[in-house]
């Protein structure tokens, strides 16, 4: 049987896990994090866009850039859709 100290500090870990799970979603769904991204997108596809010669590099980067933002608004309905609809089912 565990002693007190022992569920303390089980306590305390299951805490302190709880606060880093936390602070990952927060990132994962922060749109500063979704901005950067897309900022980190674009400049990389200019750049490789650059290197190949491609006609228009900073107005073509805009479509894969964009594709990702866009991805960004449309993800979240469509995993709360799957959640109750499909995961649900398996449970």
């Amino acid at each position: 049987m565990a002693t007190q100290k022992e569920l303390e500090a089980d306590v305390r870990s299951i805490k302190e896990r709880n606060t880093r799970v936390e602070a990952d979603k927060a990132w994962e769904t922060s749109w500063f994090r979704k901005g950067i991204l897309t900022v980190a997108t674009y400049v990389t596809v200019v750049v490789f866009l650059v290197l190949i010669n491609a006609p228009n590099p900073w107005l073509n980067a805009a479509v894969p850039a964009g594709a990702f933002a866009l991805s960004t608004l449309t993800l979240p309905p469509l995993k709360e859709w799957w959640i109750r609809n499909a995961y649900k089912r398996k449970g």
